[in-house]
This record gives C-alpha cells, sequence and structure tokens, in this order.
C-alpha cells in the first residue's frame, strides 16, 4: 500500500495542544497498518516569529506534496500588530487558495449526551445533523481591489470586493447536491440577492445546476439573515446549506453553538479531482481558532480536531468505517459524562484535553476489539 502522507500544521495557541491528540490517534491506527507518514511544520504567529510570513514556501511545498493537511489554529494578540500581508490568518488563507480548496464543509452535529449544552431548548437540537457547504475561495474575503486609503481631512476610505464568477458558484452547488444525496436529498442555498449582485447570480446559477443536474435533490432558497435567523428558530429543517465565503463563515459559527460549543465543530476544505487520480487536495481543521486565553492550561477541547482527522479518513482516504469509529468513539466518552471545561455542565465529570484525547483512543480501541 502506498504511503498515506500527511502534513500537521499545529500553529498558535491551543493549537499544538488539541494537535498532540491527533498524533496519538495516528499512532493507533499506523499499528493498525494505516500507513500513515507525517511531517510537521510552522504556520500562523509561529511561522511569522521564525520566518516573518504566516506560512514557509518550504510548507508550502510539503503541503503541495501531501495527500492531507491537518491544521490547528492561528494567531493571538502577540501578531495583532504585525503587517495585514504577514498576519497569522494569512498562512490559511494561502493555504486554501494555492491548494484550490473551494470546498468547506461544516457539519454541525449535537450528539445526544450535549443537548443539554447547546443554547437552544433540547427539543430544538436533540439528533441535530446539519451540513454546512461553504465557498471558500472566492467572494469579498479575495476580491480585489481590497484597501484603505487616505482621503484627507482625517477621513479614510476601506474597500472589499465581493466577485463571483459563474464557474465558482456551479462547482460549489455541486458539491453541495452530491453531499445530499448521500444525506436527506434537500439543499438550502443562501444568499443576498435582495441587495447583492453577486447574490442574484448565485439565484440564478444553483438554479441552474438544480434543473440540469440534480432534480431528484430538492432545493429551497433562503436570504442570508432569513436563515441565520432560522437556524436558531428550527435548526433540524436544514440538511444540507450552502452558501459563499462571507456568509458561509458566519452561519457556520451560528451553527457551532446549537452543537454546544465551538470546540465540537471540524470541518473540511477540499480541492478539485485531479483529473488523472481523482484525489482532491485536502485540509482538515476545527472551526474553533486559537483560543490564546487558554492556551498551555491543557483545559482545551481537542474533539473539534479529533473530528476533523476523522472528516480526513472519510473523505481523503475512503475510510469510512474507520472515520466513523472515531465519531462513535466521541458519542460514547460524552455518553458517560466526560467533559471538557466548554462543555461542562452539573452532573456531568470535567477533565482535561490529554485525558479527553486518552479517553476517545481507549472507546476507540475498544470499539474496533
Amino acid at each position: 500500500m502506498a504511503a498515506r502522507k500527511l502534513l500537521l500544521l499545529p500553529g498558535d495557541g491551543i493549537g499544538p495542544e488539541v494537535m498532540a491528540e491527533v498524533k496519538k490517534l495516528v499512532v493507533w491506527f499506523n499499528a493498525r497498518g494505516a500507513g500513515f507518514e507525517c511531517e510537521e511544520d510552522l504556520v500562523g504567529g509561529a511561522a511569522h516569529d521564525h520566518h516573518g510570513k504566516a506560512i514557509s514556501e518550504a510548507a508550502m511545498k510539503k503541503a503541495h506534496e501531501a495527500d492531507a493537511v491537518i491544521f490547528a489554529a492561528v494567531g493571538g494578540p502577540k501578531w495583532d500588530n504585525v503587517h495585514y500581508d504577514v498576519r497569522p490568518e494569512a498562512g490559511l488563507l494561502r493555504l486554501r487558495k494555492d491548494l484550490g480548496l473551494f470546498a468547506n464543509l461544516r457539519p454541525a452535529i449535537c450528539y445526544p449526551a450535549l443537548a443539554d449544552a447547546s443554547s437552544l431548548k433540547r427539543e430544538l437540537v436533540d439528533g441535530l445533523d446539519i451540513l454546512i457547504v461553504r465557498e471558500l475561495t472566492g467572494g469579498v474575503y479575495f476580491g480585489e481591489p481590497k484597501s484603505i486609503s487616505d482621503l484627507g481631512d482625517g477621513q479614510k476610505r476601506a474597500i472589499d470586493t465581493q466577485i463571483y464568477d459563474t464557474f465558482e458558484i456551479e462547482r460549489i452547488a455541486r458539491v453541495a447536491f452530491d453531499l445530499a444525496r448521500t444525506r436527506g436529498k434537500r439543499v438550502t442555498s443562501m444568499e443576498k440577492r435582495n441587495v447583492m449582485k453577486t447574490g442574484v447570480l448565485w439565484h440564478e446559477v444553483v438554479n441552474h445546476v438544480h434543473r440540469r443536474e440534480y432534480a431528484d435533490v430538492a432545493l429551497a432558497h433562503m436570504l442570508a439573515d432569513a436563515g441565520g435567523m432560522q437556524l436558531v428558530r428550527e435548526p433540524k429543517q436544514f440538511d444540507v446549506i450552502v452558501t459563499d465565503n462571507l456568509f458561509g463563515d458566519l452561519l457556520s459559527d451560528v451553527a457551532a453553538m446549537l452543537t454546544g460549543s465551538l470546540g465540537m465543530l471540524p470541518s473540511a476544505s477540499l480541492g478539485a479531482p485531479d483529473a488523472r487520480t481523482g484525489k482532491r487536495k485536502a485540509l482538515y481543521e476545527p472551526v474553533h481558532g486559537s483560543a490564546p486565553d487558554i492556551a498551555g492550561k491543557g483545559v482545551a477541547n481537542p474533539i473539534a480536531m479529533i473530528a476533523s482527522f476523522a472528516m480526513m479518513l472519510r473523505y481523503s482516504f475512503a475510510m469510512v468505517e474507520d472515520a466513523t469509529l472515531v465519531e462513535q468513539a466521541i458519542a460514547a466518552v460524552l455518553d458517560k459524562g466526560l467533559r471538557s471545561a466548554d462543555i461542562w455542565t452539573t452532573g456531568t465529570q470535567k477533565i482535561g484535553t490529554i485525558e479527553m484525547g486518552n479517553a476517545i483512543l481507549a472507546e476507540l480501541a475498544r470499539l474496533a476489539g
């Protein structure tokens, strides 16, 4: 079997702590013959301190050569005043852009044991299973011009540009419809066509792709602000949500709180299939940030990082049964009442990052027999 090449990018803050728990899983799976080969490099603030920029050319070369990149978190107050172009987040944006990772998958699943940790009532979130498909390499985050200019007399003007081409909308729509076919066969497309020309085009193109290729999947449209409201009013009405870069960023964070904590939400960012091999470039990361306020305290929740590893098993290596085992192990630990600080409630047992990782690994071994 060919080696499965992974690039680990722990980053800043709690990133190295949660990545350490993924390394335990890599060792465990390799003992079962998975054949993972890992390299590690710097990204974000750590890369800025060492290289003067958010990711080095050597690290980018490793990312291009890897079968999958596992990314933890970047940023923190230490780098608040560095130049915009080399800020820690620029490393992640470059990885997304240069690897062509246009499709961001963010599942929002509420484990039954955590239904009471959500900010919503149990009946609204118990059994929740939403998949947000976010376009990741276009839109306002990458559009040009992007500038701040001095108008004189103490006035400045800031410009960000929202741009979408037809092909960008078509390919993300296809990802959403294809995934919906494996789930509940329902897609809700969200944009702001009432005030944004990109929203008008988005609506038009998604409709065209649906009529031409995916008539078997139910399609609904919703303005993105109304979608945010509906996510906290009646979240289980949704199956797959497809939206642009900006709205996907916002709506997936709203969905995160339905699950109890940002520390519970994994994500996958995928490129187009290679014409020859069919493989996709891919990056897997937790939705949460670097949480510098708790870094080094051993209390960070590693579940989103571990669940991102499970998504890697599923989408990059077709190790579907193994991915399911990891997810079942997470659920089993939660069913036992073990909690990190962010999801702790009265009557459950609070444990640290290492203890949570060890507990999930123990359940994984038990489930695997």
